[in-house]
């Protein structure tokens, strides 16, 4: 074979090995950058999971029973016994661990800030069975009798969807179906194809002297059933640039419908703002006897953080008459951030794991206390830790932290007890004096108790034990140099009779 023909040989060949090179790595990389799906709304979760389902229903997920042919809800409340309204309910035996989880938990929400209950089903007459049927559906009001509430595995199975679904087995239909619907939303119906028409009548229905409810779980978005692109549906009014529904929650409104729907004589607030306040009642008046209110919290990201600028409580042996309990979530089945906590003692500053928190205020033998007044804000991380052993570890670890950050971790033993710290790991940014990346241990529940000792650099050993129940850590890194930070465990340790001051170890590991 002649040098000629080799060089087109070669050249072709390099040309085919090239393309095919380019084509996997183009196919490797269209594999790495594909994105993962947005969350689906509400809405879109039951349009596309009904989606040639053939039971009978009406404004796209409410059923309609064999004998009715319109939305008719009158006599279908749930019973009421001694103040709580009971919904018992079965769970298909398809759901798995994590969608059983999802559904209870979402269940518990209504035991917190209504009078509503859903408690697994005995023997009962009537109660709802949630299944994964063909689509997210549900019957509107106690029907009589055991009713379906479908949340189909894959498409139905969120918390909003679920809610959604729960309200309508309560008694309630869409927002935008308000009999006073007229006054606050526009319907443009020149965007709406003929058969879909019906999901936007009005219906009669009891508002229970509440306003109009834009965000509610219970709301179409604004593009609901448009047969035109960037069309919407649904115009608020005066301001047309009001987000509708869309929602992955209830909101405080939802909770108080359902509230004055079922007359529920319940103290609570579901509270969405990235800060606020809350107190007790009368306060800075004694508050009343017998009285037991919630808080829900649920921020809008980042981490709950919960001070109390006044705490006066009557005192009682262990705190069995009135107190303060704090929850690490939203529900009473939460880990707690602040067992029992009566008297007028400060409370130290909490950091809940997320951005949830559940506030709990009990009272039941108040002579002349004047109660209490808490703020709430975010923070990007920390923590408050009262159980006899956990780990702290820095915001993403085992990954680097970020810059600028600055975190407030609170320890908080028994009085009897005293905190002891040790470390797992530890990586920082290393300087002589510790002044860029760093951790602080402080011999009390703040900043402002004395400083044990200034961690930096990577360590062999770190150790830092408390003179009494509390220990404050703070984390602070600069604009440059992270790195994977630390992995860091604590233990209650009984106080010693010969204790004689707070102990300190560090030692580098010369890297």
């Amino acid at each position: 074979m002649n040098s000629s023909i080799c060089i087109i040989l070669s050249c072709l060949l390099g040309q085919v090995l090239s393309i095919s090179f380019k084509t996997i790595l183009a196919s490797n990389y269209n594999k790495v950058q594909k994105k993962t799906p947005a969350p689906i709304d509400v809405f879109s979760r039951f349009i596309k999971a009904n989606k040639g389902s053939r039971i009978k229903r009406v404004h796209g997920d409410i059923a309609l029973g064999v004998s009715r042919s319109a939305l008719s809800c009158k006599g279908c409340l749930w019973q009421k016994i001694n103040g709580t309204v009971y919904v018992p309910y079965t769970l298909d035996e398809q759901y798995n661990n994590d969608e059983i989880n999802m559904i209870t938990t979402t269940m518990q929400v209504y035991a917190t800030l209504t009078c509503v209950q859903f408690v697994p089903y005995t023997n009962e007459d009537d109660y709802i069975t949630i299944k994964s049927a063909n689509g997210c559906w549900s019957f509107m009001g106690r029907q009589g009798g055991a009713q379906i509430v479908s949340v189909q595995k894959g498409y139905c199975t969120s918390e909003g969807t679920t809610m959604h679904e729960l309200n309508h087995a309560l008694g309630f239909v869409h927002e935008q179906s308000r009999s006073d619907r007229d006054d606050y939303v526009d319907i443009m119906y020149q965007y709406i194809s003929p058969d879909d028409k019906v999901n936007f009548d009005k219906m009669d229905t009891n508002n229970v002297r509440t306003r109009y409810d834009y965000q509610s779980i219970m709301h179409y978005p604004a593009w609901a059933y448009s047969n035109t692109t960037e069309k919407n549906t649904i115009v608020a009014k005066p301001d047309p640039s009001v987000t509708l529904g869309a929602g992955s929650t209830m909101t405080s409104l939802d909770f108080t419908k359902i509230n004055r729907l079922y007359q529920c004589d319940v103290c609570g607030s579901f509270l969405t703002d990235a800060n606020g306040t809350i107190i007790s009642t009368n306060y800075p008046s004694p508050y009343p006897n017998n009285g037991k209110c919630v808080w829900v919290i649920q921020a809008p990201s980042d981490l709950v953080t919960l001070k109390f600028d006044a705490f006066d409580l009557q005192s009682s042996p262990n705190c069995i008459s009135d107190y303060i309990r704090v929850y690490d979530g939203r529900t009473r089945n939460s880990l707690l951030l602040l067992d029992r906590t009566c008297g007028s003692e400060p409370v130290p500053a909490l950091i809940a794991s997320t951005n949830l928190a559940l506030v709990e205020f009990v009272s039941r033998d108040n002579k002349k206390k004047t109660g209490f007044k808490a703020s709430y804000s975010t923070v990007k991380c920390g923590g408050t830790y009262f159980t006899p052993s956990r780990s702290i570890t820095s915001p993403g670890y085992p990954n680097n932290y970020p810059p600028y950050s600055n975190c407030s971790y609170i320890i908080t033993a028994p009085p009897s007890y005293k905190v002891s710290l040790s470390m797992t790991s530890f990586n920082t940014e290393f300087s002589s004096s510790c002044k860029y990346d760093y951790l602080s241990v402080y011999d009390g529940n703040s900043s402002n108790n004395p400083l044990l000792n200034t961690f930096c650099g990577p360590l062999f050993l770190l150790s830092a034990t408390s003179t009494g129940p509390n220990m404050f850590l703070r984390f602070i890194s600069d604009k440059s140099v992270q790195k994977n930070g630390f992995l860091l465990s604590y233990s209650f340790v009984p106080l010693s009779k010969n204790w004689n001051g707070p102990k300190v170890d560090a030692i580098l590991t010369g890297d």
